[in-house]
């Protein structure tokens, strides 16, 4: 049976982000065990590292209350906005922010990508490069032509967004949709960083069930080149566990890199 679409006000309502967390990112988390959180940080690492895509702004669409998509990008980048429609989100990642004790830690997967970069024992300080970086924490409504509206900033070089539209969307239309949307935040030439999974119906938070469109390698690769991008790379992981179908029955893990097209055709 079809799970019925989950939109907005499920998510202002019902969404509660420190039960994703716990449930999604601790290590035996679905995202943790089924290899999605590695998948990242890994391909955030060697993308970032490269030093192609730097910056003076980054914004990061559909946040959540995570902070791993910040961990090798804040090295690169003067000020990343992170952004999220649910308020209860945004809360949760402000929290983190400002060291509110008893907020979700992080520290493990701080320390892995510190590993990545050299230097394990430097994850405190890649803590606070994360909170001196993320400077803004704003609304956004991918289903707007202008996603943050009411503010109208100038165009980013970077977006990122990870596991944003195919939860926000309900279909593939409106998955293309909120996709030029958020695309209009971003430079010609900017450079979109992307992941999610592929294959997925739904997920739990709590005891609350919320609804994914269901995306194909196909389709993803066609809708962001349709959007007025040039993909450059895109790299698909099988899921590595299956044994948390019960909360995410995703069958992969995708990372994409695409940069904005200067004339869009």
């Amino acid at each position: 049976m079809a799970l019925d679409f989950t939109g907005k006000e499920d998510y202002q309502k019902d969404f509660d982000p420190r039960a994703h967390l716990d449930i999604q990112y601790t290590p035996e988390g679905a995202l943790v065990t089924g290899g999605y959180l590695s998948f990242m940080l890994k391909n955030l690492f060697t993308t970032f590292a490269s030093g192609a895509i730097r910056g003076d702004t980054l914004i990061d669409i559909g946040s959540g209350a995570s902070i791993y998509q910040f961990l090798s990008a804040c090295e690169f980048f003067r000020e990343i906005i992170a952004s999220d429609y649910s308020d209860r989100c945004l809360q949760e990642l402000e929290k983190w922010l400002k060291k509110v004790r008893g907020t979700f830690d992080w520290s493990s997967t701080v320390k892995f990508v510190c590993e990545l970069e050299g230097d394990r024992e430097k994850w405190t300080e890649k803590e606070e490069r994360v909170r001196t970086t993320v400077t803004r924490l704003l609304k956004c409504d991918v289903t707007k032509s202008n996603p943050l509206e009411p503010l109208t900033l100038p165009q980013a070089d970077c977006l990122l967004s990870f596991l944003c539209l195919q939860s926000a969307c309900m279909d593939p239309e409106s998955f293309c949709s909120a996709l030029r949307n958020i695309t209009s935040l971003l430079k010609p030439g900017g450079y979109l960083v992307t992941g999610g999974v592929l294959g997925a119906s739904r997920y739990k938070v709590g005891q609350k069930v919320f609804s994914n469109i269901v995306l194909e390698k196909d389709f993803l690769e066609s809708a962001i080149c349709d959007a007025g991008y040039v993909v450059e790379r895109l790299d698909v992981l099988p899921r590595v566990d299956m044994t948390a179908l019960h909360v995410t029955d995703f069958k992969a893990s995708f990372f994409l890199v695409a940069r904005k097209q200067t004339v869009v055709k």
